[in-house]
């Protein structure tokens, strides 16, 4: 049935009748499943033309959802019979998800916004029963490098959701850019969110956009974002990146960084990619500044949705804090173990910070260095490393190692890729990613929640190129987090790849601009504009 991810056990009976759907099909929502009955009569109906209404008090329905506490919260099971479909879920979540099946097995078309003539609904008779491998299993996307516009970000929370990938982490600011409103510091935005101009590939390439590039969310966005989400069972996670990649806050309140060693009124949103030398001071003055900023953020990111925050901790270059008085003064006050100790420190002020409100800290592998409170968790990007060492220290990590699941990084080892960066990975690269290094203990791999794909853009200017560099390597990856797969080097990639040709089907039905299997088309191109491809087999570190 060409269905991705693959199912736990799926029975089907060749030759046997299949269900009809029409005009008169009607649906039953038991209690707790009202939510994903209203989506499925929104989308099904949109793709048929179909009302699917309520069953009549006392009549069973042909469309029946229910709940079962016999199930694990994201299990589900479907059944689908001459009398009808039967879908069951341990929650809500697990009902949506067993939705989301029987949408693929209605067909491409299904995934339309309006019906096409002469069409006929059916659905196979048989059995799914199935249920995720992985709590999180996420996508980061990077909306700081090049801004996405609310409906693109929409459009991905559904394409997610269609993968049962349940975790979006949005990348909100970086040097490059601010993209959240922040109502007591309205110049994140006004200065913030915009830049004069953009490196056009590569750091190395000559050439430049001379375009301004820029936008933000508004606070009812933001809202309107996680609302979105939390109807498809999608968790938002956002990313304020603390004390490195701080360019644009910056250049919004120069008086955010080292002003005795920089002049900081003089610069601007940064225009140019890589890691900015401009960094926040480590002052208590700022502490202040972005706890107001985090204040505002839980607000608009509720708990119940989006338990985690996200502080990057990433790549935060020392120079100026070497240089600066103020910086080495407060070492010595502190007792600080040098300049890796302050930036610890930042993130520790955080950590304890957000613990007090009831919300996890979670960053990048960096954020170790120096130690952490319990209740924090590791993004583990550059390699298994710092996910091995998170874990066996006791604290939950998500596995997002940049020379696996980076989808910013190139597809193919020819010279037509646009921009190529990074190492060659390929669908059947990703098919074969495995979150949980073989070195782990049981205790530790416990700790592992799951994974995530991240897709960095600075080379990704527009959303025809986030869907190129994501599909189809993201439905690899999310069936590498929902299946029970064998170890990497028995899994079956052709046998994938043949499903594919189905799942290519539906991807053109949502309008999606993936890289055909065989390369990408004339437009997808961008010749002469040169990327940084890494030779050779990427390491496993």
């Amino acid at each position: 049935m060409d269905l991705i991810p693959e199912p736990r056990r799926a029975d089907f009976r060749p030759g046997a009748p299949r269900l009809r759907l029409g005009p008169a099909t009607t649906s039953a929502a038991g209690p707790g499943t009202e939510g994903v009955a209203g989506w499925l009569r929104r989308e099904l109906g949109a793709a048929t033309g179909f009302a699917f209404p309520e069953a009549a008090p006392g009549a069973r329905g042909d469309v029946r959802l229910a709940l079962d506490a016999g199930l694990a919260g994201e299990e589900y099971r479907l059944v689908i019979a001459g009398d009808g479909v039967e879908l069951a879920g341990g929650s809500a979540a697990g009902v949506f998800w067993g939705a989301q099946t029987l949408r693929q097995l209605l067909g491409p078309d299904a995934y339309r916004r309006a019906p096409l003539p002469g069409r006929v609904w059916e659905l196979p008779h048989g059995v799914v029963d199935d249920g995720p491998r992985f709590g999180w299993r996420g996508m980061m996307l990077d909306v700081a490098r090049h801004f996405m516009p609310k409906d693109g970000v929409l459009r991905y929370i559904d394409l997610l959701a269609a993968h049962k990938l349940n975790v979006l982490h949005l990348h909100l600011t970086d040097d490059q850019g601010w993209r959240v409103e922040i109502k007591r510091h309205p110049r994140l935005t006004e200065v913030g969110a915009w830049r004069p101009r953009s490196r056009w590939g590569h750091r190395a390439s000559p050439l430049w956009n001379e375009t301004p590039h820029g936008g933000h969310y508004t606070q009812d966005d933001i809202r309107e974002i996680v609302a979105y989400a939390a109807q498809r069972h999608v968790r938002v996670v956002p990313e304020i990146d603390v004390p490195g990649h701080s360019q644009a806050a910056i250049a919004a309140y120069p008086e955010l960084g080292n002003t005795d060693v920089v002049d900081t009124a003089a610069l601007g949103v940064w225009d140019d990619w890589g890691v900015s030398e401009n960094v926040l001071a480590p002052s208590e003055a700022v502490l202040r500044f972005y706890e107001g900023v985090f204040e505002e953020l839980l607000e608009l990111f509720p708990a119940e949705v989006s338990p985690f925050v996200h502080v990057g901790g990433d790549e935060c270059p020392k120079a100026q804090w070497r240089a600066s008085a103020a910086a080495q003064a407060r070492i010595r006050d502190l007792g600080l173990d040098g300049e890796d100790g302050l930036q610890s420190w930042f993130i520790r002020h955080f950590d304890r910070w957000l613990a007090e409100r009831g919300r996890r800290l979670i960053g990048w592998d960096e954020i170790l260095e120096g130690g952490l409170a319990p209740g924090a968790a590791v993004s583990s990007w550059r390699g298994y490393a710092g996910g091995v060492a998170a874990a066996e220290a006791g604290h939950d990590v998500v596995m997002c190692p940049q020379e696996h699941v980076y989808l910013d990084h190139r597809q193919a080892a020819g010279p037509d890729e646009p921009m190529p960066i990074g190492y060659v990975r390929t669908l059947a690269d990703v098919y074969r990613f495995e979150p949980v290094p073989p070195t782990l203990s049981p205790e530790a791999a416990a700790h592992v929640l799951g994974a995530q794909a991240n897709l960095w853009t600075e080379v990704t200017e527009n959303q025809s190129r986030v869907d190129y560099q994501a599909f189809p390597r993201l439905a690899a990856f999310a069936e590498v987090v929902w299946s029970r797969l064998p170890e990497p080097a028995k899994r079956d990639a052709e046998a994938f790849e043949a499903r594919m040709a189905g799942h290519y089907a539906r991807l053109d039905a949502l309008g999606v601009d993936y890289r055909p299997p065989g390369g990408p088309s004339p437009r997808q191109r961008r010749p002469g504009v040169r990327g940084r491809p890494i030779e050779g087999e990427p390491p496993i570190v």
